[in-house]
């Protein structure tokens, strides 16, 4: 018999502990690269090209702030600037409260020059501009609800006492997020009877080279006024608004650190019970001339082996999971995508190689150590 082949035998003698064992290694690892996904989805905002372009002005107090719409025309003004649109958010709910999809007002006749990467059908962005309860939706968010052109939608005011009844006339693809739906900020203005502010302002700003200064000029013409501004980038802008939802980094890192040392628990544990198990003949391959070095060798590949089995089946198999499920359907948009990155796969299996390294020291150091005659009588 081979080296492998004792070690293969060994591993699996007991079938139902090896497969008990391999299991609990998937189900652990499987939840640790869920939870590494989640955290990079959720911190990690995706970028383009085209976002790098983007700034965004908000209120400099908090986001439940609203400016005035007349800042428009001053931003406007700013060199630097290409394109400006105000960007209320809406928050409504669709029939259900479960029907979770992002709404906002904004100006039809800007909109898309700012978000240059979505694409709409010029005939259907024509009939968006020229209807005043027109509504442009992503493709994502028409799939889910099954909607076509010409549905017509109600969506019922929680933030802002109103709710639009609006018409679907176009549908964008491309871009970041395809999930928004948007509307005329006049209707909107209509329906709460000419309030004249807005949420934020979204600007595209010529060239990367002029951002940071563009930023500077905005915030600067409306210091010392009545809502003064708080202008940052696309990403900074994603970033703080995560960061309203507590440190979700320490959270899913302090509850992936327990699911990990947890199975190293478990782990040891049941190779401290395999070795206990074999120690008769441990001492029996010790009477045969194998060393100390070969025992751990045998049990390392043993304890490794399972370990490597557990972490291919739980991390490969939650990339396989993730890659061919419509995520966002599922998670009712909360997420827009779910990519196991190779980084994650990769960490998840080092864990594993660490865990079946960790788990065996303890019990196979103690075998080794035992005498012969101590491991001849343990059993008798």
């Amino acid at each position: 018999m081979t080296a492998a082949g004792f070690v293969v035998r060994n591993a699996i003698r007991n079938k139902r502990r090896a497969l008990l064992t391999v299991l609990s290694v998937a189900v652990s690892l499987f939840l640790f690269t869920t939870l590494q996904t989640a955290l990079r989805e959720m911190t990690n905002p995706a970028e383009s090209d085209q976002s790098a372009l983007r700034v965004i002005t908000r209120h400099r107090v908090s986001l439940a702030n609203v400016l005035p719409e007349r800042y428009l025309h001053r931003i406007r003004q700013i060199d630097g600037v290409e394109a400006v649109t105000k960007f209320t958010w809406f928050g409504g709910i669709y029939q259900d409260e479960r029907n979770f999809f992002p709404q906002f007002a904004v100006d039809p006749e800007s909109i898309f020059k700012v978000f240059t990467e979505a694409k709409v059908d010029p005939l259907q962005l024509d009939a968006f501009l020229r209807e005043r309860n027109a509504a442009v939706v992503g493709i994502k968010t028409m799939e889910r609800f099954g909607w076509k052109l010409g549905d017509r939608i109600t969506l019922r005011g929680t933030i802002w006492d109103c709710n639009p009844e609006l018409v679907i006339r176009a549908v964008y693809r491309g871009g970041i997020d395809e999930t928004n739906l948007m509307f005329h900020h006049d209707y909107f203005d209509e329906l709460m009877g000419r309030l004249g502010i807005t949420g934020t302002f979204w600007i595209r700003v010529r060239s990367p080279d002029v951002v940071q200064s563009v930023i500077d000029a905005i915030d600067q013409s409306f210091r010392n006024s009545e809502a003064e501004t708080k202008t940052e980038t696309e990403r900074a802008f994603q970033l703080g608004f995560i960061s309203m939802f507590g440190n979700i980094r320490m959270l899913i890192g302090s509850i992936s650190t327990v699911i990990v040392f947890t199975i190293i628990l478990v782990t040891a544990s049941t190779m401290s019970m395999a070795i206990r198990e074999r120690i008769r003949e441990i001492a029996v391959l010790k009477a045969l001339g194998f060393n100390g070095r070969h025992l751990f060798g045998f049990i390392l590949a043993e304890s490794f082996g399972l370990a490597m089995a557990g972490g291919l089946l739980g991390c490969v198999g939650a990339w396989a999971l993730y890659s061919n499920i419509d995520i966002y359907t599922i998670t009712r948009g909360f997420f827009i995508k779910f990519e196991v990155t190779p980084h994650i796969l990769v960490s998840g299996l080092l864990i594993a190689g660490a865990l079946g390294v960790i788990s065996c020291v303890a019990p196979a150091r103690a075998a080794i150590r035992t005498s012969v005659v101590a491991g001849l009588k343990e059993l008798d």
